[in-house]
Order: C-alpha cells, then structure tokens, then sequence
C-alpha cells in the first residue's frame, strides 16, 4: 500500500512538473489578444481589474509572512479596492517591503508566469496559482473578497482538470498576458487619481513616509517594474 501510493505521488509530480509542448504561435496571439480585450476597454477593465487586486493583495500579504510580520486579513472590495492587514513593526524593511508588494505583484507574477511557460510547464504553472489561490482564500476577511476568490480558484481547477492541452495552455497563456498588461494600468491610474487631489493614503504615499523620500519615486519603481516585467515576460512568451 505504502509503495503504491508513494508510486501514485511520484507519478502526479511528475505530471505536474514535467514540460508540455508549446502552443502555436496563433493560440499565443490569440491570447495577447485576449488579455487586451479586458485591459483596455474600460468596462471590462471595471471589472477584470478584480483579479488584479488579488494579486495586489496576495503581494502584500505574502511578503508580510515573509519578511516575520503577522498576516491578519485580507480584503476585497467590489469597487475593486482592497485591504491587507498586518501587525508587526510600523516601521523598518519588513514594513517598507510589504508595502512595495502591491503594485509590483501582479506584473512580477506575469513574469514568474511566462518564465514558466518559457520552459514549457504550464501544468505546474495551472497548480501553482490554484495553490496560492486557496491560500490567499483562508485569510479572506469578507464575503466579496471569498466570493471573488473562490471564482478565480474555481476557474483554475475547471481548466486543470476538465480541458485538454491545448486549451490549458490558451489559458495560462491569457492569464500571463493579462497580469503583464494589467499590472501596467493600476500605477498611472494612481498617479492621475493622486493629481486630482485623490488617494491620499495610497502605496505610494504611505512608502514616502516610510522612506522620507517623494512618493514620485515609488512611483517611478512601480513603473520600471511593471514595464520591464511586459517587456521581459513578452519576449518569453512570444520566442514559442
């Protein structure tokens, strides 16, 4: 018995962390196209824009664990805002690092993805945001942020599990493209809501506090981090 299932776990990782073939050029167009499609219309962006804050979030509060402050709760919102909770020091790296997280999470995530694909393993890629997804979920604090959550986890573990190849790597194609593109958006969109007098407390502000330097320069980070990661993660996508 013990043999048997030892066999059986040998033969899932395998599964999983073994390479697949790469998808045709078209189907990673296709995809690219795809991606734009929700990012760029701003109806859409409305609301896919909700599977980027979860990535935001998820970037808070993971480097919170890291960095030894204690992760309390995450919220999301349906205005596509949310919250990461932390108790730890107020002050110092582990603060200053969690705080970054946010806007650089999604387009570093996009990048871990197409690195990923770039060697062929989107099983492993399908499992390992499925993972982290149900991880996110037992700090959820509120029914949207849950609802939200369990969606996009849903989603993941439909496509694993229900389609073939090719269709698995249609998508993880499209949700790589989409965190590179989308995690481009959310910075300008801060800086222009900060130049109209808004968002008084965001990222970025609480980082210049932090730091005793001009929030301009978070900005400027978010930015150079978000623009290389599409750069970088498109060229990996693209060399199929």
């Amino acid at each position: 018995m013990v043999s048997t299932a030892s066999a059986s776990l040998t033969s899932l990782w395998d599964e999983i962390s073994g390479t697949q073939p790469d998808p045709d050029l078209w189907v990673v167009a296709a995809a690219l196209a795809a991606a734009l499609t929700v990012v760029v219309p701003h109806r859409l962006w409305r609301l896919s824009r909700n599977a980027i804050t979860i990535a935001h979030e998820g970037g808070h509060g993971l480097v919170a664990l890291l960095t030894g402050r204690t992760l309390t709760g995450i919220r999301l919102h349906s205005d596509t805002s949310g919250l990461t909770v932390s108790r730890g020091k107020p002050h110092g790296i582990g603060m200053i690092l969690t705080a970054a997280a946010g806007y650089t999470a999604p387009p570093l995530l996009g990048l871990g993805g197409a690195a990923l694909l770039g060697t062929g393993r989107i099983t492993l890629l399908l499992w390992l945001a499925t993972a982290l997804l149900i991880a996110m979920l037992v700090m959820i604090r509120n029914a949207y942020g849950a609802l939200t959550v369990l969606l996009t986890g849903g989603t993941f573990v439909a496509v694993s599990w229900l389609t073939g190849p090719q269709v698995q790597a249609a998508f993880a194609y499209a949700v790589v493209w989409f965190l590179l593109l989308g995690g481009v958006r959310p910075a300008f969109e801060l800086q222009a809501k900060r130049a109209r007098g808004g968002a008084g407390d965001s990222d970025a502000d609480q980082l210049s506090r932090l730091t005793h330097t001009p929030a301009g320069l978070w900005f400027f980070l978010f930015h150079a981090v978000s623009l290389c990661s599409l750069i970088g993660g498109g060229r990996w996508l693209l060399e199929v």
